[in-house]
């Protein structure tokens, strides 16, 4: 058994025990109450976690450059490089 088989086997037995202690304690008169408040707190903390992270991301990523210096840029190599074909040729 490879290594990804044995890493998908494990996260195939982790998603069926929280299943089946999650819908224990949800149905669970003592427990349901908290396992909610619980389970909203974490996909709230989860969202906003993603959304900062994006946000954080587009904050401190320099903007892209524009496509005309680009083009410019690819025209100075190539006309370097013609320079230097020419150069050899002549040589």
């Amino acid at each position: 058994m490879s290594r990804d088989q044995l890493i998908g086997l494990l996260l195939v037995i982790i998603s069926v025990v929280v299943i089946v202690v999650y819908s224990y304690l949800i149905l669970s008169p003592k427990y349901w109450e908290i396992v909610v408040k619980a389970t909203l707190i974490l996909a709230v903390i989860v969202v906003c976690g993603i959304l900062g992270w994006i946000g954080y991301t587009l904050a401190t990523t320099p903007p892209p450059k524009p496509i005309e210096e680009i083009e410019k840029e690819i025209e100075e190599e190539l006309k370097k490089l013609e320079a230097e074909t020419k150069e050899k040729q002549s040589q």
